[in-house]
């Protein structure tokens, strides 16, 4: 039998190392520190950086808020995965202007590679 040998490419290592940002502060509660754990381990936190990761490539100068409209992720979701992103090297912060999905002053974000 012959088993097929998959290699870790640059994206799984990019994931890798946003996931292994802790998503909980050392000051959060401990319900915090459980619901970040479980968000990580079920995959999830991963699949949503990578989907960040996408939408920033797709999308480059656009505002957290903005990219949440343009997918089915959270506001808040997108606005958490984004600087796990950035730690990991894939995004980076641009410019501020005023957001039109909210009408304040927010961040830009571009693809880094």
């Amino acid at each position: 039998m012959t088993e097929t040998i998959r290699q870790e490419s640059s994206w799984d290592r990019t994931i890798a190392k946003a996931v292994s940002v802790p998503a909980a502060r050392a000051t959060d509660v401990e319900t915090s520190h459980i619901a970040a754990s479980l968000h990580t381990e079920s995959g999830k936190r991963g699949s949503n950086v990578a989907a960040v990761i996408d939408l920033v490539r797709i999308h480059q100068g656009r505002t957290s808020a903005e990219l949440a409209r343009l997918c089915d992720l959270t506001r808040h979701e997108v606005a958490r995965r984004l600087p796990e992103a950035e730690k990991a090297g894939a995004v980076f912060k641009g410019p501020k202007r005023r957001c039109d999905a909210n009408g304040s002053l927010a961040v830009t974000w571009w693809l880094t590679k």
